[in-house]
């Protein structure tokens, strides 16, 4: 990586000073892309990422050396990688960042960044992070979900035009469901789907009403779409990865940088554009205002605006409550949420003839706030929690 040779930069972002230190710093060698692009970019999608952000707990995804060849990421068993997960506020940050208390599963509590303004984001990327993830909850009420997030995940032998084939067919459902959607690309192979409901469900309903979904969705497309937790009995399918969910388990925000030698992100889209596009459209360079791909805030912030939702019964309590075919009434829950007091119990310590699917996580690392297992990891790898911080 280019060792900086320039003096800090100070950007006025809306009447905050931010200080930019080594901004000639390089954090995506294959694109030439320098720490000064990364805020700058942060900046030209200022409406969006604050949109995605503002008011919820959020962890900060740090590569403050930036994504070079090798660069891995720090897990609870080894913290010597080269970038970690920033759960608590760091040390020395200006008055102007905001914070809200969330509580673990295991019982701690931590006092996140909650982002109320753009200077917020600018001040964060500067500390190295690329990837924000928001809590799906507001910070005045943090055990009141107010998203639901569904992750269509490509397994192996199976890509983005695989999730794209999905995704109508998830849209269909959720218009019955009489609920909102707004698709995003990961930044990867999958696609997010955000969906907005009224603040009035926990974490137990909001991952409940994920596995309704999932598993209707299962029905209806059994060749094509599978919510096995157990990556063994996927097969070439898209997985609807539930558990993200779960409490303490977040997904990148719209227009985040992932940390891939590309530097794509996390881009919004409508519905009718996922055929038309490729992950690897988008990116930090692609994204601007001005450049082929980009999105400008009054096409793409549906995604992020915050839009009322009927106060009702749950839409999915009646399927939620149905035991699937092919599955078990409970589905496998990571162990760190099972700790939690409002996490339902009941999955059994191991898989029987019976009861294919009712395993639990007990052994499998779990409370990792990204939307997958960490660079080099699979789902139910341990030690794919971020470390303390």
């Amino acid at each position: 990586m280019a060792a900086a040779t320039t003096p800090p930069v100070e950007l006025d972002v809306q009447g905050h000073t931010v200080r930019v230190t080594s901004p000639d710093r390089v954090v995506f060698p294959a694109r030439g892309v320098t720490k000064l692009d990364v805020v700058e970019y942060f900046l030209s999608v200022g409406d969006g990422v604050l949109g995605a952000l503002v008011d919820r707990p959020t962890t900060l995804e740090r590569w403050p050396k930036g994504v070079f060849e090798g660069a891995r990421m720090s897990t609870r068993t080894d913290n010597s990688g080269d970038a970690f997960y920033q759960k608590r506020i760091p040390k020395g940050a200006p008055d102007y960042v905001r914070t809200a208390r969330i509580a673990f599963p295991s019982g701690r509590t931590a006092d996140e960044v909650c982002p109320t303004e753009l200077a917020v984001v600018a001040w964060a990327a500067n500390l190295g992070t690329l990837t924000f993830h928001p809590w799906p909850v507001r910070g005045e009420d943090v055990e009141a979900v107010d998203q639901l997030r569904i992750d269509l995940d490509p397994q192996p032998g199976t890509d983005f035009d695989d999730a794209v084939r999905v995704a109508p067919h998830l849209r269909e459902l959720l218009d019955e469901l009489g609920l909102p959607g707004h698709p995003k690309t990961s930044g990867g192979r999958g696609i997010h789907v955000f969906v907005p409901i009224a603040p009035e469900w926990d974490f137990v309903a909001a991952r409940r009403a994920t596995i309704a979904i999932g598993r209707e969705l299962e029905r209806r497309m059994p060749d094509r779409v599978t919510t096995k937790w157990w990556k063994e009995e996927r097969g070439a399918k898209i997985f609807v990865d539930y558990n993200q969910m779960a409490r303490d388990r977040t997904i990148a925000s719209a227009y985040s940088i992932r940390a891939n030698q590309r530097a794509t992100v996390s881009a919004p889209l409508r519905w009718d554009e996922l055929g038309d596009v490729h992950p690897d459209d988008f990116d930090v360079l692609t994204m601007r205002p001005g450049s082929p791909r980009s999105a400008t805030c009054s096409r793409r912030c549906a995604l992020t605006a915050t839009t009322p939702v009927p106060r009702s019964s749950p839409p999915w309590s009646s399927r939620a409550a149905t035991r699937p075919s092919t599955g078990s009434a409970t589905c496998p829950t990571p162990r760190s949420t099972r700790r939690c007091p409002a996490s339902p119990s009941g999955c059994s310590r191991a898989r029987t003839a019976t009861d294919p699917g009712a395993r639990d996580l007990s052994d499998a690392g779990g409370g990792r706030p990204a939307d997958g297992p960490a660079p080099g990891q699979t789902p139910g790898a341990p030690g794919s929690s971020p470390p303390r911080s």
